[in-house]
């Protein structure tokens, strides 16, 4: 499409590249924190355009990914009772669990019986609980801020309407505490952030304008294709360069500094800011999201309490998939990447998501694999 090609120009890129290069006098390690752009990195080689000075590493930006395995057990269990329809977004199906349990992961649970649906929606979730009234709902809710606002509505509708056999498990998670955990670690590298166009579609970028003086990290709100990476990390080495630490929108073309209003609002009606668990990273304060209590009674985990039991959650020892979400590893660091992990057998979830930095690198950085812009 001409709209795509247009962010996909070849000469365009490699100008945005050497005028980076132009710039770049010292060495510098930016980070995106959004999967869309680890892939786009990634599938066209953009890195491979960057002077050597450049470093991308590459956050937990694959709200998949960082799903702790402790809420994804609680999915299988679901999944598998009796009379549940579990509804969820394809990409979690793969997303392998604690380890040693019958059940790894809800394809599994799909294959040996269990009423598992892939939907595109939560909104799709609501409209088979309607059809179906005589059995119980459950819609697997993760995502960013992205996605928050259509499980929002999906819940809102279902109060509206009286609607009692409708549930959600909630892993929905914000990416601002996400990104200040990291820059608070005392392993961080990160110099520069490239931060997620649709996640400030949605929420705006105001709640980046405390974190960048703060931490004295530029922040450059960063679309996904090609050209839309290499303008953002411009915008970021310029900052670095000159010692600036701001907020800067490279996708004008979508982002505003306050967002949608009205999505944040659904979203503030639904759901109060709560502690998360992220995977790879553990406990981090005020970056979840948790039903309010009017809609609380939606909320799965307490709904089936009485048929969930605490499960361990260890993954397996060679998989580095906390480090790499954590920007301190890369895949090919991995040494299961490839061999005893692979999208086809993951031990970790940023193999499975198709927004996974490990997916992303087995797909194109295999040795017999190129995918460059030329």
């Amino acid at each position: 499409m001409k709209f795509v090609d247009e962010y996909r120009d070849a000469d365009r890129v490699h100008q945005v590249a050497n005028a980076i290069a132009a710039i770049t006098t010292r060495p510098w390690t930016i980070m995106e924190i959004c999967g869309g752009q680890t892939h786009s990195i990634v599938k066209f080689g953009l890195d491979t355009l960057l002077p050597e000075g450049i470093t991308l590493i590459h956050g937990p930006g694959c709200p998949v990914c960082v799903t702790p395995a402790e809420i994804i057990d609680t999915a299988i269990a679901l999944a598998a009772l009796p009379g549940v329809i579990f509804c969820s977004f394809g990409d979690m199906l793969r997303v392998p669990g604690s380890v040693n349990i019958a059940l790894p992961d809800l394809l599994s649970v799909k294959a040996a019986g269990g009423d598992v649906r892939i939907v595109y929606s939560p909104l799709d979730a609501l409209k088979i609980a309607h059809y179906h009234p005589d059995k119980q709902v459950v819609f697997f809710a993760v995502g960013f801020e992205t996605t928050a606002p259509a499980t929002a509505m999906a819940v809102f509708q279902a109060h509206q309407q009286g609607l009692q056999n409708f549930s959600l498990l909630v892993s929905h998670v914000l990416v601002p505490p996400a990104m200040e955990a990291i820059l608070s670690s005392p392993n961080c590298r990160v110099q520069g952030f490239l931060a997620a166009g649709h996640v400030c579609t949605v929420m705006g970028y105001h709640e980046y304008v405390a974190i960048a003086p703060k931490y004295h990290v530029p922040i450059v709100v960063t679309g996904f294709e090609p050209l839309d990476v290499l303008q953002g990390i411009y915008l970021c080495v310029q900052q670095l360069e000159s010692g600036r630490a701001e907020v800067e929108n490279q996708y004008v073309r979508s982002v505003r500094k306050q967002g949608n209003e009205t999505a944040q609002h659904l979203i503030q009606t639904v759901f109060e800011v709560v502690p998360q668990q992220w995977r790879g990273i553990g406990n981090i304060a005020q970056s979840g999201l948790g039903l309010r209590q009017p809609y609380r009674h939606f909320d799965a985990s307490q709904r089936f309490a009485s048929h969930l039991a605490p499960a361990p959650a260890s993954p397996p020892s060679d998989c580095i998939s906390g480090l790499i979400l954590q920007g301190i590893h890369k895949p090919h660091d991995c040494p299961a990447f490839g061999t005893r992990c692979t999208p086809e057998h993951p031990l970790g979830a940023p193999m499975v998501s198709s927004e996974g930095a490990c997916a992303a690198y087995y797909r194109y950085r295999q040795p017999t694999v190129t995918a460059s812009i030329t």
